[in-house]
């Protein structure tokens, strides 16, 4: 298969499914696959035990590290991959630290995050994937992540209400908003396929809210 941008995100809440989406795509498409890491991050544990402690280390400890990785991969020429797709986006940085820092640390991250950011290319395609909270909370249950279980309904509606209004303030990108509250990309062929069209076609600058056929 092939697509017509080089350089594809897939995005979501917590608990959405774009590492998993993301590894699939990167195979279909024989594409540079790029994937968040975070398991060694020793501040994630603590921080859902103690957010108000632990939050501000934790999101500096992120923008460094997706920093980092995205700076030495897309800054490489890959001569034997068209497209390379990535399970998050530098931005997510910014909207994590808004749900969870008050707002003077929160000016000083931004501040910070506004230095670094523009060194990065700009996606030429974003897919976030939209699941309801309930959903979500249902897949963080089953992957069974133990740091993970004590995440509230209440931060994951900050999280993506977070995204959203991210996503009003870009006009310029190009923003699937795919609801997969009824697709099941893992274990039915043709929700799968139906997601892989979608990065075979070509769209507008702005927001486009997607509805699978089914739905």
């Amino acid at each position: 298969m092939k697509s017509p941008y080089h350089y594809i995100v897939v995005e979501g809440c917590i608990g959405a499914g774009k590492t998993t989406l993301s590894k699939m795509l990167a195979n279909e498409f024989d594409a540079r696959l790029v994937l968040e890491q975070f398991d060694d991050n020793s501040f994630l544990p603590k921080f859902y035990l103690d957010p108000a402690k632990f939050a501000f280390p934790l999101e500096l400890s992120f923008l460094a590290e997706r920093y980092q990785q995205l700076k030495g991969i897309l800054s490489q020429t890959d001569l034997f991959h068209e497209l390379t797709l990535a399970d998050y986006f530098i931005q997510k940085s910014l909207i994590f630290a808004r749900a969870t820092l008050p707002d003077d640390e929160f000016n000083l991250y931004s501040r910070l995050f506004n230095i670094i950011h523009p060194q990065l290319p700009v996606p030429d395609l974003v897919i976030y994937l939209y699941s309801d909270t309930n959903r979500l909370l249902r897949n963080i249950a089953r992957r069974g992540r133990s740091y993970e279980q004590s995440i509230s309904r209440d931060y994951l509606e900050r999280i993506q209400g977070g995204y959203m209004e991210y996503f009003k303030q870009q006009p310029a990108h190009r923003i699937l908003v795919v609801d997969t509250n009824q697709t099941d990309f893992v274990t039915i062929p043709e929700h799968y396929k139906w997601l892989c069209s979608l990065l075979e076609t070509s769209y507008q600058p702005g927001i486009h809210r997607i509805v699978p056929p089914w739905g």
